[in-house]
Order: C-alpha cells, then sequence, then structure tokens
C-alpha cells in the first residue's frame, strides 16, 4: 500500500524522495535492478499511462489485427468489421492461453489452440465447444469476451492505450511534445506508414537506460559512437542542437539549422534524395506548421513516456521490458504516406544502417546499456547514486518553442531530470 509519511513517499520499503532526487540531479541505482521495482513499474507506470500500441497503417483493413505489449501484458490490437480500432488482454478467458500468437495478419475470428474458445475481432466469445453438452447453455457469453482496454486513441496516426479509465485525453498527456512530433508524423496531410516491417531483438539491459538515451543524451554521441562518426557525419547547415523538456517525462534533443539554409537531415548514410524530398516540400510543411517548424528545427532523438522514441530520420521503436534486467527492441521506419516510392526506400534503407540490431550506431548503445545494467547488480554499486547533473541550473524558456531546453551548450540533462521526476510521481501516487 502506498504510505506518505514524515512528508516523504514511501511504497512498500521505497522511500522514492531518496532513491529520485530528481531536483538535486540524482538517481539511486536500485530502480535499474531490483525485482521489486520493476513489479511496482508495471502497477504504477504500465497499467496506468498511455501506452503506444502501434501505427494505423499497420491496421488498414478491417480484420487487421497487430500484437504487442502493454508492460509484460500481451496485447491484441485489431480493426473489427464496423473499422473501429480496439485493444484487448491477449488472454483467453477460459485458461490465460494465447488466442492470436501471430505478429499481425489478418483473420474473421480468433480461436483459442487449447480449448478452442473463439472471439470476434470486437473482443466479444462467438464460440464455445459443446456449448450445450458442457455448459448445458449456462454460460453467459456475453460476459466472458476478451479484456478490452478501455482507452484507446491515437494522434498522427500513432495509437496508444492506457489501462486506467480515468487518465486524461492523450493530447493533453502528450502536451507541447506534439509541437516537435508534428515535424515529424504531421508534416504533410497524408500522414504517414511504417514500412519494412517490425524489427525486434533482445537485450540484456533495463527499459530505462534505452529511453534516458533518447530522452536527452546528445553528449554520449561523440564518444560512444566515434568509430561511426567521421567526415560527412554532421552536416554545416546545422547552427546548434538544443535539448527541450516540453513536459515532464517527455524530452528530446532538436538540431536548429542556420537560417536559409537548404534542408539537410546531417545523418550519415543519407542519401541525396531525401535531402532533396525534404526540400521540395518545405512549402507545403511551411504552410502546415509554420516557418519555424518547416526552416529550423529538426528532431533528432525524442522519448514519450514512458518507452516509445523517434528520430528524424525515420526511426520509430518501443522499449518493450521483460524484467529489470531485460528489455526487447521492437524498431519501424516510419515515412511521409505520400513520398515516392524511391524516397521511401531510401529513407528505410538509411534508418536500418544507422539503427538496426546491427546498426551503425545501435551496437554502441546496445553496448552500453547491458554493461550499466550488469554494473548495478552489487551491493555496494547500489548504495550510490547516478549523477544527472549536467546543466541544472541553467535551463531556460524559450521565446519561439514551448517546453524548456538546456542553456548553454547543447549538453544538458534536463531531459532525464524530467523524466525521473515523472516517474517518481507515478511511482509513489
Amino acid at each position: 500500500m502506498l504510505e506518505q509519511a514524515n512528508g516523504t513517499h514511501t511504497n512498500g520499503t521505497y522511500d522514492w524522495d531518496t532513491l529520485i532526487r530528481a531536483e538535486d540531479g540524482l538517481v539511486n541505482r536500485r530502480i535499474f535492478i531490483e525485482p521489486e521495482v520493476y513489479q511496482i513499474e508495471l502497477e504504477k507506470i504500465f497499467a496506468r499511462t498511455w501506452i503506444y500500441l502501434c501505427h494505423e497503417s499497420q491496421l488498414k483493413n478491417p480484420g487487421d489485427f497487430f500484437t504487442t505489449y502493454m508492460g509484460e501484458d500481451p496485447i491484441l490490437v485489431t480493426r473489427d468489421k464496423s473499422g473501429k480500432v480496439g485493444a484487448y488482454l491477449n488472454s483467453c478467458r477460459h485458461r490465460g492461453m494465447k488466442v492470436c500468437r501471430a505478429d499481425e495478419g489478418n483473420t474473421a475470428a480468433f480461436t483459442c489452440s487449447y480449448h478452442a474458445w473463439t472471439y470476434a475481432p470486437d473482443g466479444k466469445l462467438i464460440g464455445v465447444p459443446d456449448y450445450k453438452g458442457a455448459y448445458f447453455e449456462e454460460l453467459d457469453r456475453g460476459q466472458w469476451g476478451l479484456i478490452p482496454v478501455p482507452r484507446i486513441e491515437s494522434y498522427c496516426g500513432l495509437i496508444f492505450g492506457c489501462w486506467d479509465p480515468g487518465v486524461i485525453p492523450l493530447t493533453e498527456y502528450l502536451g507541447d511534445a506534439t509541437y516537435y512530433m508534428d515535424i515529424m508524423f504531421n508534416r504533410r496531410a497524408g500522414g504517414t506508414e511504417v514500412i519494412g516491417g517490425t524489427h525486434k531483438w533482445s537485450m540484456s539491459c533495463n527499459w530505462k537506460f534505452a529511453a534516458d538515451n533518447f530522452v536527452g543524451d546528445f553528449y554520449h554521441v561523440q564518444y560512444t559512437h566515434g568509430s561511426a562518426m567521421g567526415p560527412g557525419a554532421v552536416s554545416d547547415t546545422w547552427e546548434r542542437m538544443m535539448e527541450v523538456s516540453p513536459k515532464d517525462g517527455h524530452g528530446m534533443g532538436i538540431q536548429v539549422r542556420k537560417p536559409s539554409q537548404r534542408v539537410s537531415r546531417s545523418a550519415r548514410g543519407t542519401p541525396t534524395v531525401v535531402d532533396n524530398y525534404l526540400e521540395e516540400i518545405r512549402p507545403e510543411v511551411r504552410d502546415r506548421l509554420g516557418n519555424e517548424r518547416a526552416d529550423t528545427l529538426w528532431p533528432v532523438h525524442a522519448t514519450i513516456f514512458p518507452n516509445m522514441s523517434f528520430g528524424g530520420n525515420g526511426l520509430l521503436r518501443v522499449w518493450m521490458p521483460k524484467g529489470p534486467d531485460r528489455m526487447e527492441i521492437w524498431s519501424w521506419v516510419c515515412v511521409d504516406k505520400e513520398a515516392p516510392a524511391d524516397v521511401k526506400q531510401a529513407f528505410l534503407k538509411a534508418c536500418q544502417f544507422a539503427f538496426n540490431a546491427t546498426g551503425m550506431f545501435e551496437q554502441d548503445d546496445g553496448e552500453n546499456w547491458s554493461q550499466c545494467t550488469e554494473a548495478a547488480r552489487g551491493y555496494i554499486a547500489r548504495q550510490h547514486d547516478f549523477n544527472y547533473q549536467m546543466g541544472m541550473g541553467h535551463e531556460e524558456t524559450m521565446e519561439l518553442h514551448p517546453g524548456r531546453r538546456g542553456g548553454g551548450a547543447p549538453y544538458t540533462e534536463l531531459g532525464q531530470r524530467g523524466f525521473y521526476k515523472y516517474y517518481r510521481e507515478l511511482m509513489t501516487t
């Protein structure tokens, strides 16, 4: 049970005001390794906040489905005959077997492979073997449909779900983060789509290390990725980089282009056809989003709390928790639906070149996160804090853009402090 004693937040044996001192830039290592903390996360975070499920382009037609997770709960996302999107616990009401074991596809019904209870895409129980002889027609099938996720909402084609029926609306939850999300997901009237399928791989690390990295860690790039960086890796059309905290929990790194410069995504391996395309659509983006977002800003990395991240090169992914020291990475490439076919393929190849299981940057990050997790296992290690004090006290409110940014150099841990402050709020409420 949650208690508040002597002005401090406690939950079980944890004094969260001591473990997470975000205002002082200190976070204890225990939250990255202890099983008890992980179990509280599943309850307080993954069962209560908006969790990214899939993209609308993965559910184009009635009968389409996609299977995913909210925390460790298996989820079945469907589009029913009427075209409505729903999400359900992917677990038969009889004995709990997954009713759908495929990653995605199209079907008229889902039949449990254990005892063949059958469900429609809208979650209703429509078939029970030997209903008359075994159940004497007394089982109320209307009460035994799949357990629905009570809140489903989408933003710019991104479908989110939440187990809490009283949660705030998705757009309110995203807040000012939408200002920056629009640069990638809402720059054209036709919206976006995911291409190239779903790439999945597992890693021995805590999910927060990955979310933490994408929420605001430009500091590591020149050191961790030194071997992948080189001539042409960073374009001289960019004036500076800034880390932005648009709302507690969310955070992102934004590149600021020099005035009147041609569009360039400054990512190594990006074909010229992509830069040409972005320059070509700039007037349309300017009409939709305004001059600043069309001409000046470009998102490089971002995390939407708790475990969805994206990048301006088309990267879209989820950090799937599988225990305190294990996670799966689910990764997609997201492109403008109206982009020419050659541009889409160029986006796909460039993104996978940098970020995939064997990507130039991905391997470096994975090595770091795994070793950070391993180093937190020991008794002595767990008595000490991580330092998130970079740029603390030098944050500033921006005049032209929403949110706060780190002052001075591009290096700051403003985003991480916001992430863990909101994390603590959820873990203690």
